[in-house]
């Protein structure tokens, strides 16, 4: 039999699978292997834990590997594809396959069919498949220019309501709550770690917002409501691509992926009532299969494709 490895190189954490051509033969997750997150060194003392791991409960050697596929965001940087066909090449043998992670994800909710997946995490990405293999996506051009609905975006909008709220001189329970998970004394601080700190620190304040608006509060509710319903609106822009694509109607399927849409119910909530309202008839997928899946099967299908 064959043996493969699939990996999911998310932004916090990365989860690998190794299998033959029927079975799981071991799993493993390890912080993150993102380039653009950490160091070489971290990256590199992250991804050897896992491969070790996954030999060792396996009884396998990845010199054995047939194909490798990992998903990864900024899969078209060199910074990060050079990397990991380093030091992938030199533990791992046998091809390897690098997809973007909403490839993967997308894989890994509609396997040889088609579909809409809707990616909300740190970042955020909508991507599609028509029934006659064509893509589509929309959104998903980073933390500046896009990430609707990503843990960046609610980060950022409810730094920027706190100020809305000021200005307008109504409360809001997000002030207390920000300066005091970041330590801060006062409003003058907090303008200028705003203004200076790495974005990891703006994705990192989704849960204070969650919990403010379960909480009542008004400013972090609007926060939420108003980015579920620009995630849902790019997810209704790719269905509609993908029935140009094809030249006729498609029957609406939606997959909801990634930790914002698990986690932060009203945000997915939102989203969901969004694209009922535009489609009564969706198929609307709550709980996907885990991303890894789909690299695991892109990479089984490539192995099939050379034989």
């Amino acid at each position: 039999m064959s043996l493969y490895l699939a990996v999911d190189a998310g932004g916090t954490k990365a989860d690998y699978v190794l299998a033959d051509d029927v079975r799981v033969l071991s799993t493993a997750r390890s912080e993150t292997i993102k380039r653009m997150r950490v160091s070489a060194e971290v990256a590199k003392a992250n991804l050897t834990m896992a491969l070790t791991q996954l030999e060792s409960e396996s009884g396998r050697f990845l010199a054995e590997v047939d194909v490798t596929c990992i998903g990864t965001a900024g899969d078209t940087v060199p910074l990060v594809t050079n990397w990991l066909r380093a030091e992938l090449g030199s533990r791992v043998g046998g091809r390897l396959l690098i997809l973007g992670d909403v490839e993967i994800a997308l894989e890994a909710a509609f396997p040889d069919s088609h579909g809409v997946l809707i990616l909300a995490g740190t970042g955020s990405n909508v991507r599609g498949r028509a029934p006659n293999g064509s893509m589509a996506g929309a959104g998903g051009h980073g933390p500046i220019l896009a990430d609707q609905g990503s843990g960046h975006r609610i980060g950022h909008e409810a730094l920027r309501g706190i100020f809305r709220a000021i200005d307008e001189e109504r409360e809001t329970s997000l002030l207390p709550v920000v300066l005091s998970y970041w330590k801060l004394k006062d409003i003058d601080e907090l303008v200028a770690y705003a203004n200076a700190c790495d974005l990891t620190q703006i994705s990192a304040l989704t849960p204070l917002v969650l919990e403010c608006a379960q909480a009542g509060d008004s400013v972090a509710s609007d926060v939420l409501i108003e980015q579920g319903r620009e995630l849902a609106q790019l997810a209704i822009l790719t269905h509609g691509k993908l029935e140009r694509l094809e030249g006729r109607t498609v029957a609406p399927k939606f997959a909801l992926a990634g930790s914002v849409l698990t986690h932060v119910t009203p945000l997915r909530d939102e989203v969901i009532a969004r694209l009922r309202a535009k489609f009564p008839e969706a198929e609307i997928l709550t709980s996907p299969p885990a991303p890894v899946n789909g690299a695991l099967w892109r990479a089984r299908r490539a192995n099939v494709s050379e034989k």
